[in-house]
């Protein structure tokens, strides 16, 4: 049995809206999957939740879709950043999906005195988002922030939120540590923070040091074994 196709719309859905998709969706639904007039569909449009749907009208280059009910609300993800330095543009990507599909809320690209790969793609890193978000059954895409620089980010942390500071010199593992929301994880560059940067790191009151075990592990790594220890200790 097909699965159902889920996508992102940028239209704020409602009970008996109708109308056109667009781009590349038009391209997967009429060309790729071949559906008919009449096919199901799910829609979420990242502000009130996941509907059903029907293809009304199609052609070769036309979708017009109808929304029925609503079959669930947007879901409230846990208050959970992920702060991490970019690295080589498809593993970076990677990160992303992986971020995305383990429910952060807000990823937030940070550049470091050893940040060798500062050109991002913003609209690339959402395409991934909204790709994963639709095939792990997420109804709400975390948001992407812009690149900022850890001097500045340090300078505007509040107090409030723990940060859990990956540190390749040792720290508490996950579980010691209880994690709880709100909260973010810092992922530092495959060179790791400079001196002067983990001096600041650690200057802050909201910082915590979390090891992630015995081994240095690569960057894309390190994220998604924090943010899954993060979820599996902290109940989500």
């Amino acid at each position: 049995m097909r699965q159902i196709p889920r996508l992102f719309v940028e239209t704020r859905l409602d009970t008996g809206a109708e109308f056109e998709l667009e781009g590349t969706q038009v391209h997967y639904l009429a060309t790729v999957l071949r559906l008919d007039r009449g096919a199901e569909l799910r829609l979420l449009d990242d502000a009130t939740g996941e509907w059903a749907a029907e293809v009304s009208d199609v052609g070769r280059r036309r979708v017009l879709v109808r929304v029925g009910a609503m079959i669930r609300g947007r879901e409230q993800t846990p208050d959970l950043w992920l702060l991490t330095a970019p690295i080589k543009p498809d593993r970076f990507e990677w990160i992303v999906e992986k971020a995305t599909e383990l429910g952060v809320r807000r990823i937030v690209p940070v550049l470091t005195e050893r940040t060798n790969h500062a050109r991002l793609k913003p609209e690339r890193l959402r395409a991934h988002m909204v790709e994963a978000a639709e095939q792990c059954g997420r109804t709400a895409l975390p948001e992407l922030a812009e690149a900022v620089k850890l001097p500045a980010l340090l300078a505007g942390w509040d107090a409030g939120r723990a940060l859990l500071f990956a540190d390749e010199e040792g720290g508490a593992d996950m579980a010691a540590l209880k994690p709880a929301t709100p909260a973010a994880i810092l992922i530092g560059p495959e060179g790791g923070f400079s001196p002067a940067e983990r001096a600041a790191l650690l200057a802050l009151s909201a910082t915590k040091r979390l090891a992630l075990g015995p081994r240095i592990l690569r960057a894309d790594t390190a994220v998604v074994a924090a943010i899954a220890q993060f979820q599996l200790f902290g109940g989500h």
